[in-house]
């Protein structure tokens, strides 16, 4: 039966998740991304769509600092563009985020089968591996200019092939390994974990205290990312590098900074089961900040940090003895 609506293709991925071995987050469906799945180092942050062409592209940005943060594989899986129904092992592309359908991620989770097709403006495109199309062409003893009247391309284009600086379209590619008699394509590895150039720092255009206390927390030296369409306002990492860039192995916060003081007990309960499922998942911590002083120490096992504690810290080694006290607590 086909797919027709968001929310029974968010089911069928859940199910599918669960299935094969993952943790899996609370769907959160008002977010920029809708779930979060790790199945040992593998974390995929998952956005849901029927239509892909719907994806937002201030959250796509969203998608890509969180996924950068956790070293996280973004993908985004629906069900169509436009009117055409996404092919199965095709990857297509939004906003630089690989998109691709149900049964593409099913091949990828179940049977451990990755796509070899790019969708691009002008058709299908894959992949060459470089080395053993030298090696294979040297073996039948074939020219650079050889091969490349055989395949019907240039001498230059070939030579491009074999050195990985293009991709070549699918009639092609199926045209030298029939030559070759051989594989020659590079499956897309869509659980690559995703990691940019991203340089993190304080968002000051955050709203009440929000901005003030992300400033504190980077002039404790975390790398800081706010967020606006997450369960979260803010992720933190402790250490960064004189780049600016975040080190490996360090396990980030996940934080509610912008907390109102008129919040209700609810309401606060709720964003504490928001944050603990989302720190199980990733294998993070996470922790509020308030001014709320009837709140002692922590919601529901979510360490609390006052706003005037945050300004009394010497470092961040301080602050997260503090949060590993209180979450012990």
């Amino acid at each position: 039966m086909a797919i027709t609506n968001r929310n029974q293709l968010i089911r069928e991925i859940y199910q599918l998740l669960n299935k094969e071995g993952f943790e899996t987050s609370n769907i959160y469906d008002q977010s920029c991304f809708d779930i979060v799945a790790r199945k040992k180092l593998l974390i995929l942050l998952l956005k849901v769509l029927v239509n892909i062409d719907s994806i937002n592209e201030s959250h796509v940005e969203e998608i890509r600092q969180i996924s950068n943060v956790f070293l996280a594989s973004p993908i985004i899986v629906g069900v169509k563009s436009k009117n055409h129904i996404l092919e199965e092992d095709v990857v297509y592309e939004r906003h630089g985020l690989p998109a691709i359908g149900l049964q593409t991620l099913k091949n990828m989770i179940i049977y451990d089968e990755y796509p070899e097709i790019l969708a691009d403006r002008g058709g299908y495109y894959v992949q060459i591996n470089g080395n053993v199309l030298k090696e294979y062409r040297e073996e039948y003893s074939l020219s650079l200019k050889d091969l490349a009247d055989l395949a019907h391309v240039s001498r230059a284009t070939m030579y491009k092939y074999e050195n990985g600086m293009v991709r070549a379209n699918t009639e092609t590619a199926m045209l030298l390994e029939e030559i070759l008699n051989t594989k020659i394509t590079l499956d897309i590895d869509l659980f690559e974990p995703y990691q940019e150039d991203i340089k993190l720092k304080a968002d000051t255009s955050n709203i009440a205290t929000g901005g003030s206390n992300a400033q504190n927390l980077a002039k404790l030296g975390f790398g800081v990312v706010s967020t606006n369409k997450s369960p979260f306002d803010a992720l933190a990492k402790a250490e960064i590098t004189k780049n600016n860039k975040l080190k490996e192995g360090q396990n980030p916060l996940i934080a509610n900074l912008n907390v109102q003081d008129d919040q209700n007990t609810k309401t606060l309960k709720k964003m504490a089961v928001s944050l603990k499922d989302l720190a199980l998942v990733t294998s993070s911590d996470s922790f509020f900040v308030l001014n709320d002083d009837k709140i002692k120490e922590s919601i529901d096992g979510i360490p609390v940090i006052k706003s005037w504690e945050m300004k009394e810290f010497e470092n961040s080694k301080e602050f997260l003895k503090l949060i590993k006290e209180r979450k012990n607590n």
